[in-house]
């Protein structure tokens, strides 16, 4: 995997990745001009997207049938300088008929746990927390 950025203005870089072109910025109240999205949203872009194809492919082998799903994250900063990630909330939104939730738990937790590169790449010093929602309600262990 290659990816490169190169320095347009300001702190603006065009970054490309996987023959995509697109820009990156700073927010305006840092000396950005808001062209593109932060580096540390594309992070947990990057991990959502991840875990959510998994997630997808896990629930099309297991024949599961899905109406929609959507991943989302929040992620937590450290207020020191480097201001880090120390826990980033994933939050699995399904939507489906008589969704079997034994499969759709085993599935996030086959990509939290073995498949997810991002996630492998991210539990060493980032806490990961998961909830599993199924038509608008939260499933709670």
């Amino acid at each position: 995997m290659e990816t490169n950025v190169v320095w347009k203005d300001g702190l603006a870089f065009e970054a490309e990745l996987d023959g995509h072109k697109f820009m990156i910025d700073a927010d305006e109240a840092v000396g950005g001009r808001n062209l593109g999205p932060r580096p540390k949203g594309l992070l947990v872009t990057a991990l959502v997207g991840c875990t959510g194809m998994d997630v997808a492919s896990i629930l099309q082998k297991m024949r599961v049938p899905l109406k929609r799903l959507e991943v989302k994250a929040v992620g937590d900063l450290t207020d020191d300088h480097p201001r880090k990630f120390h826990t980033i909330t994933v939050q699995y939104l399904f939507e489906g008929v008589d969704l079997p939730i034994d499969r759709l738990k085993r599935a996030v937790e086959l990509s939290e746990t073995r498949y997810c590169g991002v996630s492998a790449t991210l539990t060493p010093t980032v806490t990961l927390k998961s909830e599993i929602w199924v038509n608008g309600e939260q499933v709670v262990d």
